[in-house]
């Protein structure tokens, strides 16, 4: 029996977490749907070859799986990809609570690119903590650099939108 006499969620996930869900069905589950999804979207193997798209989906999927890759790069970047995307839903939360519908998509562009610095963050200490790659001041100073950046922007963006008003 399970302290409390219950079954929370907490354990559950250590449930899953022990026979290997993390380490090995999700990860397989992801990388398996990644692939049908691309192999179906550009049909570089025709049209109606759905069951060859989930034969090579499910060998790179289960090939995914071997030599330590899912520990080494997916535990790390999947977190750090996760704390980019919060932050970029806060973001879009307070523009679409202060700024007009119509000044709306000026700021996307700038959102795509804090969504692009972000992912590139995430993969590339991902990497460092495979051992293959550090963008060393960079990467050490990201939060920094990123906070100032949206600062200098948060400015510009309000001095230029406090002009004239038809």
């Amino acid at each position: 029996m399970v302290e409390g006499g219950y079954y929370g969620i907490g354990n559950i996930l250590s449930q899953w977490e022990s026979i290997g869900a993390f380490d090995y069905l999700l990860p397989f589950l992801l990388i398996f749907a990644l692939v049908f999804a691309i192999l179906n979207k550009t049909n570089v193997l025709g049209e109606g070859n759905r069951a060859i798209n989930v034969i090579i989906s499910l060998a790179i999927g289960l090939l995914a799986l071997q030599g330590g890759f899912v520990q080494r790069f997916f535990k790390p970047l999947f977190p750090r990809f996760a704390m980019g995307l919060a932050v970029l839903l806060v973001l879009l939360i307070l523009v679409a609570l202060f700024i007009n519908l119509d000044e709306q998509k000026y700021w996307n562009y700038g959102f795509g690119g804090i969504a692009a610095i972000a992912g590139i963050i995430a993969v590339s200490n991902a990497f460092k903590d495979y051992g293959y790659y550090s963008l060393g001041y960079w990467g050490d100073n990201a939060g920094w650099i990123i906070g100032g950046i949206l600062i200098v922007g948060v400015i510009i963006a309000v001095s230029v939108a406090g002009g004239k008003k038809k």
